[in-house]
């Protein structure tokens, strides 16, 4: 292969404004994440108190030391819970992510109990959801480290109750599907919650502490008249030798994650796995330089190759079809070791962009190679000889291909993901395997200024159809449209609302991308004992 020379000048003042951007949106992005554990955290002297462990001290005690977690959604819900951005809590009151527990690669989830009792935030539905969407996609057995005061009845939504259902049945399907579900009741799990509890192949309880029943003393109360103790009704002691409902009987939390471990690590669950590990070579340019590629405008461009030269094994990259609609950069490259399909933009997407990613997109489903998608698009071209010559057409053919590919894609927004350039680029609407951002990314159907002067073009026409034009009133909708558009297309907007897995630093891209491909190996390699039914409780 090719190796990609540097174009970049670190001293430049172009990079060095690039730098300083990026720094600051990464400080940004790491205060956001830093207020959620201290959030967690100021719990700490409550917890002591009860004998318990904080939720980040359970994560940390089931996980092997040393191994890589992948955290996922860190800002899921961000700006939503109160209206101040300074002082808002992202991450949907769930700490998720992909980890390794006695040598087994699992998604695990655990309550943040110690931001107002674990009780789900805004997005944190949603964030439930997508990670047991992950754990079935790449064959993951499932933990959780369960200790929920439920919903928020003050807030309470009749869709949200609905849409929960999602969270039990999806618990079923795993099961089903032979992927493990492993549940540790470190505290309340009550009403609809008990079943997050209940939907568990291995349960385990801690004593004192564990209470899981579908109504408490107050509603029991209120509903029956009858008066019962918390740990009468539904308490670890009770549970495990009494309903049947918990297997396994702990002492405090730490004693519950090591019978958790010794659990995992009974089930051999990595046979047959490949154990290959290829030679590579590490990229020929530094990582550090990645932070100053992007401009923080994304209508300046940009030579997307030189993000390649520093994520792929020795800067080496094979172009394919690199002089036809050269805008649309594809070609192979390696992560340690192993190949993967690169589609990335060095500007709009042509009507010979879109017929050679559509054709590369499908080499790379005949010899199943994974696709890698740098989001750095402001759409398909448009004008009168882009139509003429069938953009519509060869464009869908684009998302056509990548709707149907067969082999795991990932998406990386990395600069502007703008109009379909968003679709044809597995932009999250297409079920990308994962997709994360950088933190410069900006997600719209247009860019704001494009969408105003759009809206003041129609506007002026109407107004001169009735006679009088008023400047200043088009002049005060392009600044409101502006606005409203700069504002939602902020990374810091779309992933609270989910639509990525997480920002990353970029210079994390490579080591990401390597955990990502590593995981879809082992999920294609797996088989699992899918059953009729999932695991039923005694």
């Amino acid at each position: 292969m090719a190796k990609i020379e540097s174009t970049l000048s670190a001293n430049g003042e172009a990079f060095q404004a690039n730098l300083a951007g990026m720094l600051a949106l990464i400080e940004r992005l790491r205060g956001i994440e830093a207020r959620t554990v201290q959030a967690s955290a100021a719990s700490r002297e409550r917890f002591e108190k009860r004998g318990q462990l904080l939720p980040r001290e359970r994560l940390a005690l089931l996980l092997d030391a040393g191994a890589p977690f992948l955290e996922l959604s860190t800002l899921a819900g961000f700006g939503m819970d109160r209206p101040d951005l300074e002082k808002s809590v992202p991450g949907g009151g769930v700490i998720s992510g992909i980890g390794q527990v006695s040598g087994i690669r699992c998604m695990v989830s655990v309550s943040d109990s110690g931001i107002d009792a674990g009780a789900l935030q805004p997005m944190g539905l949603d964030k439930q959801l997508r990670i047991q969407e992950l754990a079935l996609e790449n064959r993951l057995p499932f933990v959780q480290l369960v200790e929920s005061a439920g919903a928020n009845l003050m807030a309470y939504r009749v869709e949200d109750f609905v849409r929960g259902g999602n969270i039990f049945r999806n618990l079923a399907r795993l099961s089903a599907a032979g992927l493990p579900v492993l549940t540790v009741t470190h505290g309340s799990s009550t009403a609809g919650g008990a079943y997050q509890t209940g939907l568990s192949d291995h349960i385990v309880m801690v004593r004192d502490r564990t209470r899981a029943f579908l109504a408490g003393p107050p509603l029991l109360k209120a509903a029956t008249g009858e008066i019962a103790s918390e740990e009468e009704l539904g308490g670890a002691a009770m549970h495990t030798s009494v309903s049947g409902l918990g297997d396994y009987l702990a002492e405090d939390d730490r004693d519950a994650l090591r019978i958790a471990r010794e659990i995992l690590a009974g089930m051999d669950w990595n046979r047959g796995l490949p154990q290959e590990v290829r030679s590579f070579e590490p990229p020929r340019h530094d990582a550090e330089e990645l932070l100053g590629i992007m401009p923080m405008d994304p209508k300046r461009p940009v030579d997307m190759r030189q993000v390649i030269a520093r994520i792929a094994d020795g800067s080496e990259f094979l172009a394919f079809g690199q002089d036809y609609g050269p805008a649309t950069v594809c070609g192979t490259a390696k992560i340690e070791g192993w190949p993967l399909g690169i589609v990335t933009n060095n500007g709009p997407i042509d009507v010979a962009g879109a017929n050679k990613a559509t054709h590369f997109i499908q080499a790379c489903c005949q010899v199943r190679t994974p696709i890698l998608y740098l989001q750095n698009t402001t759409g398909y071209m448009v004008g009168r000889a882009y139509e003429e010559a069938g953009m519509i057409k060869h464009g869908s053919k684009m998302i056509q291909a990548v709707t149907n590919a067969t082999v795991p894609q990932f998406t990386i927004h990395c600069g502007a993901s703008f109009g379909a350039g968003n679709y044809g680029m597995c932009g999250r609407g297409f079920h990308p395997r994962f997709c994360f951002s950088w933190p410069n990314a900006k997600t719209a159907v247009m860019g704001g200024e494009q969408a105003a002067r759009t809206m003041a073009i129609v506007t002026e026409a109407a107004m001169r159809r009735k006679g009088e034009v008023d400047h200043a009133k088009l002049e005060a909708l392009q600044r409101q449209i502006i606005e409203r558009f700069e504002r939602q297309m902020s990374v810091f907007s779309t992933s609270a609302l989910l639509l990525d897995d997480g920002v990353i630093d970029p210079r994390d891209t490579r080591a990401l991308l390597a955990q990502l491909m590593s995981i879809c190996r082992d999920a294609e390699a797996k088989v699992p004992q899918p059953m009729q039914f999932s695991v039923a409780r005694p």
